[in-house]
């Protein structure tokens, strides 16, 4: 709990450690078809009264489903938590997963798989994912695929439920204008009947390895994704010296990737970087959208700037305009009682622990240019490169023709 006294709302959320990468290749996507579940009606109310009941009092209801995480949430005007709280409540312990609502159900995440399937971007990372972690379930998509998606039936989800929905590997997380001692009292009457039902299994070990992939897509542009070995979640001060490595490398308008690639070059539209962290590992990936001519002087120059970032070093002022640029990004993602929530309930679900906005600005400042200059050892390694490239005409492409400039 974080108790915002100045505000007004509420945000409150239920968190599962529970993800695509627990599942197979038989039942992939089923977390995240039971999360769009969860909404379609309980014993006492239809998925329509669920809708009707949080916006009686402006209230918003929302769910996602990551690789390691499944999140069912919740905001409202701090009068109306008792409201969330039986809504959500509700839904998480009564749910009816009858026939009918899992039929429906099943059409809009194939439509959803069709839509992430028409956004070649997203298929440029998954495929980068799946192949580097590849024979691993950290490698398999979020939504699943129309085979699989299409075989599951209602008593897979309520195994499913019995076997990855417990007490023991689950957070409540709630922010805003609270009581404290009150709101122990409602949740534990809530959640009174959670109880375990078995013992959870551990997760396969994910180790990334280098990959090369192509996707053939009738599309204009040519959608590129580089990967590189990351960090795990709770990798400590490294996690702050890599976010520091990332905003100076490809984060943002001043990144220096942002400024060779599109500024400089004008070879690019969209050119960015961020780190993927998951509980055992974590990816380095770069995207770029590009015509299929450029790939190569592309390539050229994201090689080149990573080898630059070697041999034109970040200097100490700019590392120290780098952490206040990092600080004002947390602070102001913080302003809002379901930024709060979303913190303190993914922190606390993946390390066991609360960090405060202190705290990580504390951290943020401790990064010296050591700190820096090790991550980007640990992750700029051309030798242990991976790609992946979606568009037209790709298939023909050869790994050492496509590398061969760089």
């Amino acid at each position: 709990m974080e108790p915002i006294p100045f505000v007004r709302s509420v945000s409150f959320g239920i968190w599962v450690q529970n993800g695509s990468r627990d599942e197979t290749e038989t039942n992939n996507g089923i977390s995240h078809f039971l999360e769009h579940l969860y909404f379609k009606g309980t014993e006492t109310r239809t998925a329509k009264d669920i809708a009707d009941t949080m916006d009686a009092v402006g209230g918003q209801l929302n769910a996602f489903t990551s690789k390691e995480f499944t999140c069912y949430m919740a905001r409202t005007l701090d009068t109306h938590f008792d409201v969330a709280l039986d809504v959500l409540s509700d839904m998480f312990f009564n749910s009816s997963f009858d026939e009918a609502g899992i039929e429906k159900e099943r059409g809009v995440i194939l439509e959803e798989i069709n839509m992430y399937e028409d956004t070649p971007e997203n298929v440029a990372m998954s495929m980068l994912e799946y192949n580097s972690y590849k024979n691993n379930p950290l490698g398999m998509t979020i939504l699943g695929t129309p085979e699989t998606i299409g075989s599951l039936k209602r008593q897979d989800f309520i195994d499913f439920i019995t076997k990855r929905y417990q007490p023991s590997n689950t957070v409540i997380a709630i922010a805003g204008n609270i009581n404290e001692d009150e709101i122990i009292g409602k949740i534990t009457a809530a959640f009174s009947r959670f109880e375990t039902k078995g013992s959870l299994k551990p997760i396969t070990p994910a180790v990334y390895q280098p990959s090369f992939s192509l996707r053939e897509k009738d599309i204009e542009q040519i959608h590129l994704c580089v990967g590189f070995p990351g960090l795990p979640t709770g990798s400590g001060s490294d996690t702050y010296a890599l976010s520091c490595v990332n905003t100076v490398f490809g984060g943002g308008m001043s990144s220096r990737l942002f400024q060779k690639i599109r500024e400089e070059h004008g070879l690019a539209y969209s050119v960015y970087s961020y780190n993927a962290s998951y509980k055992d590992t974590g990816m380095f990936v770069i995207y770029a959208g590009l015509g299929p001519q450029y790939i190569s002087e592309v390539l050229h120059h994201i090689t080149d700037e990573i080898r630059r970032m070697f041999t034109e070093k970040v200097t100490a002022d700019q590392l120290a305009k780098t952490r206040e640029q990092l600080k004002s990004s947390v602070l102001l993602g913080l302003e809002s009682t379901y930024n709060r929530m979303n913190s303190i309930g993914s922190v606390m679900l993946t390390m066991d622990k609360v960090v405060t906005p202190d705290e990580i600005i504390a951290k943020i400042d401790a990064v010296d240019l050591d700190a820096f200059y090790d991550v980007c050892d640990r992750i700029f390694r051309l030798d242990e490169m991976s790609l992946s490239l979606v568009g037209k005409d790709v298939e023909g492409l050869e790994q050492n023709k496509v590398l061969g400039n760089i």
